[in-house]
This record gives structure tokens, sequence and C-alpha cells, in this order.
């Protein structure tokens, strides 16, 4: 496929995939929108049933810093 290429060497844009999506015929694009669909509800699913613990994201001020202590010797 000629995109394989393209996808592997960086990431697609809403606006790389509009002029793709633009030449869908009608049931494609129906059928596209049905596959993103199930996608939403699936993953509404999977949240509803194991939804996001309180401790589970960080809520550290310095949420980009770490703990350097013991790094010294890493080459």
């Amino acid at each position: 496929m000629w995109y394989a290429g393209l996808i592997m060497s960086q990431p697609l844009t809403a606006n790389d995939l509009l002029p793709l999506v633009a030449r869908l015929t009608p049931r494609e694009r129906e059928r596209l929108a049905h596959l993103i669909s199930a996608t939403s509800e699936r993953d509404a699913t999977i949240y509803a049933t194991a939804p996001v613990r309180q401790d589970e994201f960080a809520s550290n001020d310095e949420s980009l810093a770490w703990d350097a202590e013991g790094w010294e010797d890493v080459k």
C-alpha cells in the first residue's frame, strides 16, 4: 500500500486525512462513521466498568519533576 511508509514515518493529522475522507463514497463515509462510533462506545463501556481511580493520575504540582538522586554514576 502506498500509504504504509507515510504512516510509519510520521503521524498523520486530520488535515492529512480530510482529502482521503472526501474521496470516499457516501456508503463508505457512513461505514467510517459507524466504525468511529463503535470505538467510542467500546471505550465508554471500558471506562464504565473500570473507572479511573482517584490515585491513578498524579496531582503533583511538579508533574514533570523526577527524583534525580542515585543517577550520578549512570553514563
